[in-house]
């Protein structure tokens, strides 16, 4: 393809630019990064001239590249895509391959050489993203190398690199990590994707909060009791033994995504809305949160494990039956902890979070659970616990609920709670984008508000490394096993300390079925 076909002009005009993906044969890449692209495509959200290069270890040219991704897309796009042929066609013929070992130096050498060529050949100014769709400990490697042939400089172009998680293995790792990427990179050409920031509902926190006189005034620690977070996934951890058997669901989902959920949940008003203001106050949020000590680990702190379990007439097998996974494994596949943030908007206000996998049902909410009223007039006369729920549903059935008390129509003052629910489904005319489609959008467009700054990885690594620490090096904290579809042990409700309290079942209302 010698020349980019030209679109007419977008409002908001994207610079023209290279998307580079290492590791464009794998997995994700297949499954999500092409398929978001492919959508920003549809949606015309891309530049002009814009091309992608796909760079991995496997020998082949670019139509057989092309052919590959065609297979991808028809098998992993969302929606129809022999709906858009002539589309289609033109999307193939922007992308382009080449054959690169991460580990081998002069392969980037090349890759340089092909770029300048593209560049010149396609007039396509040299801004360009590099997307590190590969395995963590060939980040530094793969950024060493880049700026080791100047394909890190800014002087023709802007540059920025996409890192996956997990960002480190633990707190002196994190540090070490992004000593050796800062070496190349600057803090501004850095972003840390974690694609639960790209979720509508999580972006929408912050909309429901600040936007509404009827919510911010009652977000602290007058009117909140406490919350809740939940992350539950359904499955197991199938073809992902080796990689989770070294991680656990510490590392995998709560020093990451649910910390980020949570100081969106908790962070102060911004000065203003840009991405440096929102980011700061994120960040002081991770900061305030109370050191859990060595001691008090077993009090704020439950891990568990699922094993072999007969579900509906089917064995589920047990996570050490798992393939790669060592047969006396101690990896938590649940984590279920207490904790505070130490600032005045929360002070002693108890925040819980809970992962895990094989449990009843793949979801993820969070619920603000409001004081009781001070004169509770109508307690005796309640038909279940009265209570005041805020519940954000952000997957699946992303929305927003409300649960109050109402009187039961009749004679008397018999009290029920009842609730208000939106989904965000109900905007039909409005496409819900996927998080892969907005946070590669934004990086296009160099918005790193939903991204994960440095101070920010740092802050959370510092919380949670020494409770792993600590799993690791002290035999007496107990490991608890729970059978699949179930809520994990049933120890995680200790966590509340009040006997009259448990965790919540997921908010039914927003079911589908």
């Amino acid at each position: 393809m010698e020349e980019i076909t030209k679109k007419a002009p977008k409002k908001n005009t994207i610079e023209n630019q290279i998307l580079v993906i290492f590791g464009s044969n794998g997995d994700l890449s297949k499954r999500k990064l092409l398929p978001a692209i492919f959508q920003l495509y549809l949606d015309d959200l891309l530049p002009d001239n814009f091309i992608l290069i796909g760079a991995g270890s496997q020998e082949k040219d670019e139509e057989s590249n092309r052919v590959e991704v065609k297979e991808a897309l028809l098998k992993f796009a969302k929606g129809d895509v022999t709906a858009f042929p002539e589309k289609l066609e033109l999307f193939l013929q922007r992308l382009y391959y080449k054959k690169v070992h991460n580990q081998t130096e002069e392969d980037f050498g090349e890759l340089k050489e092909y770029i300048d060529t593209l560049s010149a050949r396609l007039n396509i100014p040299k801004n360009i993203i590099y997307y590190f769709s590969i395995p963590p400990f060939l980040y530094e490697v793969v950024a060493a190398h880049l700026v080791k042939y100047g394909l890190n400089t800014e002087d023709d172009g802007w540059k920025r690199i996409i890192v996956e998680k997990p960002f480190g293995y633990s707190y002196d790792t994190a540090i070490d990590l992004d000593k050796k990427l800062r070496s190349g990179f600057n803090e501004d050409q850095i972003y840390r994707i974690d694609h639960y920031l790209g979720k509508e509902t999580v972006q929408n926190i912050m909309v429901t909060r600040f936007s509404n006189g009827f919510f911010e005034p009652i977000w602290n620690r007058k009117y909140v009791d406490r919350i809740e977070i939940t992350a539950a996934e359904k499955i197991g951890v199938g073809s992902r033994g080796g990689y989770y058997d070294t991680s656990g669901a510490m590392r995998d989902m709560i020093q990451n995504h649910l910390m980020q959920v949570l100081a969106v949940i908790a962070m102060e008003p911004p000065s203003i809305f840009d991405s440096e203001s929102i980011r700061n106050e994120t960040v002081k949020v991770l900061q305030a949160l109370r050191p859990i000590k060595t001691s008090e680990i077993q009090d704020y702190v439950v891990r568990g494990q699922y094993i072999a379990t007969d579900v509906d007439g089917e064995l589920q097998k047990g996570y050490r039956q798992e393939t790669n996974v060592v047969s006396n494994s101690k990896t938590e596949t649940f984590v279920a902890m207490k904790l505070f943030v130490d600032n005045w908007r929360w002070g002693d206000v108890p925040f819980y979070i809970r992962t895990g996998k094989q449990l009843p049902e793949r979801v993820t909410e969070v619920i603000i659970h409001l004081k009781p009223a001070p004169h509770q007039l109508f307690k005796q006369r309640c038909v279940a616990q009265s209570t005041n729920m805020i519940i954000l549903r952000i997957h699946p059935d992303a929305g927003v609920a409300v649960d109050f008390g109402m009187k039961i129509p009749g004679a008397g003052y018999k009290v029920q709670n009842v609730n208000m629910a939106f989904h965000y489904s109900d905007l039909a005319e409005n496409k819900i984008s996927e998080a892969y489609e907005r946070l590669l959008l934004d990086c296009m467009i160099g918005d790193s508000t939903l991204y994960a700054r440095a101070d920010a990885v740092k802050a959370s690594w510092k919380f949670v490394d020494p409770i792993l620490q600590a799993w690791k090096t002290n035999p007496k904290i107990p490991l608890y096993f729970y059978e699949c579809n179930t809520w994990g042990p049933n120890e995680s409700n200790a966590l509340f300390g009040d006997k009259q309290l448990k965790w919540r079942v997921p908010f039914k209302k927003f079911k589908t079925d």
